[in-house]
């Protein structure tokens, strides 16, 4: 299937729970879906993906350079920020917002779609490293350094995809393969996962207002997430002796637009969660034309 058709009917998903929790409101309730799709089917994608191959070398690195590189680009907009802005909570949504990208509700399905059932070990694999910046880093940085370390801990172990991961991991170690039948029931959860979290990125959009963008913040966060961190990336990822279809999957992972999470975070540790939920939306519709260019560049990684 042609690049952009896959991405088209990928978005065309999205649309869809747009449209439907314009239209239902109230009745599309997006938070019984995040529980449904964070501990029923998000398990099924995560051991059914870190079973598509066996562990190796190129499988275990991905996460560690895509936190690396995410740190890379925190320390580098740290020290912007200071140059950039005045008030803390800026600094703070400047500093982290642009690296925690949509690697899970977005990045899944479109390394399917680009990638095939190939992508599927990469994608849920860093797709875990993103889970630890967000109630690292990211929890750290909005809340202005004032977080419990304790109870991010704790949240982050709670996640059941972490627990699913670990046992995949162990039985893939083992030489583990899954029967025809079992492996089509975790196709079905999986397929139902990503589906699933398709519909919820396109409820919260629906829900995302642009009356409260600021316009030097939002300059400066696109310009941080569609020209340094892709420049960034593409740099270190050159420079790295890995399988390339690695290197693709992580470059996507970083190009992806802002997650809702920076929205949990910026509302929870209240730090301008109206002017974040704004660069979700601004960042998600830009980066579609975008698309096209950053096809280029996974093209130019081998």
């Amino acid at each position: 299937m042609d690049s952009f058709e896959a991405v088209f009917f990928i978005y065309l998903f999205i649309f869809i729970g747009f449209v439907a929790k314009k239209y239902f409101k109230e009745r599309i309730d997006e938070k019984s879906l995040v529980v449904l799709s964070v501990y029923i089917f998000q398990p099924f994608l995560t051991f059914w993906g870190l079973l598509k191959r066996p562990i190796d070398f190129d499988l275990a690195i991905a996460p560690f350079i895509f936190f690396g590189i995410s740190l890379l680009m925190i320390v580098i907009n740290y020290l912007l920020a200071k140059r950039l802005f005045s008030d803390p909570k800026d600094r703070s949504i400047f500093t982290v917002s642009a690296v925690i990208g949509n690697t899970g509700n977005l990045g899944v399905p479109l390394g399917l779609a680009l990638f095939g059932q190939e992508s599927l070990p990469y994608t849920t694999i860093v797709n875990l490293a993103n889970v630890f910046m967000v109630y690292s880093f990211g929890a750290y940085f909005y809340s202005r350094g004032n977080f419990d370390v304790k109870q991010s801990i704790l949240n982050t172990i709670k996640l059941p995809i972490l627990w699913f991961a670990l046992v995949a991991i162990i039985l893939s170690a083992t030489g583990f393969k899954p029967s025809k039948e079992f492996d089509l029931f975790l196709q079905m959860g999986s397929f139902t996962a990503i589906v699933l979290q398709l519909l919820i990125f396109g409820s919260y959009l629906a829900k995302i207002g642009l009356s409260h963008i600021e316009p030097k913040l939002t300059l400066s966060v696109t310009g941080v997430k569609f020209f340094l961190l892709p420049l960034l990336s593409f740099v270190v990822l050159a420079l790295l002796p890995i399988d390339p279809l690695s290197k693709k999957v992580i470059f996507m992972e970083m190009m992806m637009p802002l997650a809702v999470a920076n929205v949990n975070l910026a509302a929870l540790y209240r730090c301008k969660e109206l002017a974040v939920t704004s660069l979700i939306f601004i960042t998600s519709a830009l980066f579609i034309p975008l698309l096209p260019l950053y096809i280029k560049f996974l093209g130019a990684l081998h």
